[in-house]
Parts: structure tokens; sequence; C-alpha cells
């Protein structure tokens, strides 16, 4: 069965920033997210985005004594959707999304795994585009990202 993709701000920021938005529809098709998260974005989404309602408002709430609107609205539409997948960037979200259970990934993986489906010949000058435009990737992170990409 194919998986719902949740889409954290960050990750369309970032790859928006480097003009490479349309591998998140390459990549997965319709995109979900939320309107805390859209209107976080600050300009309109792409028609394969859809914005949905996170339907427990108390979950979204409760996780926002923790984290940010947009990262908690997609946290709590998450825990609603189920086989999912949520995008999430930020450490401190993905920390509370695995301790929910959630299966997650960031853009980085987003990256990755376009290479793997042969969208992207290498990922190496993209990561050097998002670290250009202010996205802080660790140079750890950076030698981990290219060993899984095969480069």
């Amino acid at each position: 069965m194919h998986r719902t993709i949740i889409s954290d701000t960050s990750c369309f920021i970032i790859l928006t920033n480097i003009g490479e938005l349309e591998l998140l529809h390459k990549l997965y098709g319709q995109i979900i997210t939320t309107l805390d998260i859209a209107t976080e974005f600050g300009e309109p989404l792409p028609d394969w985005v859809e914005i949905a309602p996170v339907a427990d408002k108390s979950k979204q709430q409760l996780l926002e004594l923790q984290l940010d609107r947009g990262e908690s609205s997609a946290l709590a539409l998450a825990l609603e959707t189920p086989n999912c997948t949520i995008i999430l960037d930020d450490i401190k979200a993905r920390k509370i999304a695995d301790r929910l259970g959630l299966i997650y990934t960031g853009t980085i993986g987003v990256i990755i795994k376009a290479k793997q489906q042969g969208l992207i010949p290498s990922i190496k000058p993209i990561l050097e585009r998002c670290k250009l435009s202010g996205f802080r990737i660790s140079d750890e992170i950076v030698i981990q990202a290219l060993t899984q990409a095969n480069e």
C-alpha cells in the first residue's frame, strides 16, 4: 500500500530555496500538510500539496508545549493518518516522532531517495546548494548521506 507523506515546513522551504521542490512531487506524487505549515511556509504551495485539518486539536496543543505550531500540527496529523511517513528536519521533533512510534525521514532522506530512484544523478551538488542556502548540515551528516547514496 502506498504510504501517505506528510511534510513539515522545513522541507518545503529548503527545496524551494534550492529550486528542487518538484522532487517531492516526482518522488511521492501527493504530499499532505496542515494549514499551520502552509501558513508558516508563507507562499502558495503547489496543487499537488493537499492541506488537511488536524481532527484532534488537543494532541496538537500538547505537542505545542515542546515544539512549534507547524511541527506539532504535522505530528498530530501523522498520529491520525495510518501508514504515513512524516518529513521532519528538527531533531527535537524527530525524537518525539520516534517516541510516538511514527515513521519519519528528513529533507536529506528525500534527496537520497531521489538519487536511489534515478531522479537525480548525484546528491552532492544538491547538498552543497542546501548548505549555501543556509540549511545547517554537519560534515558527518554529509558523509553519511553520500555513503547511503553510494557517492
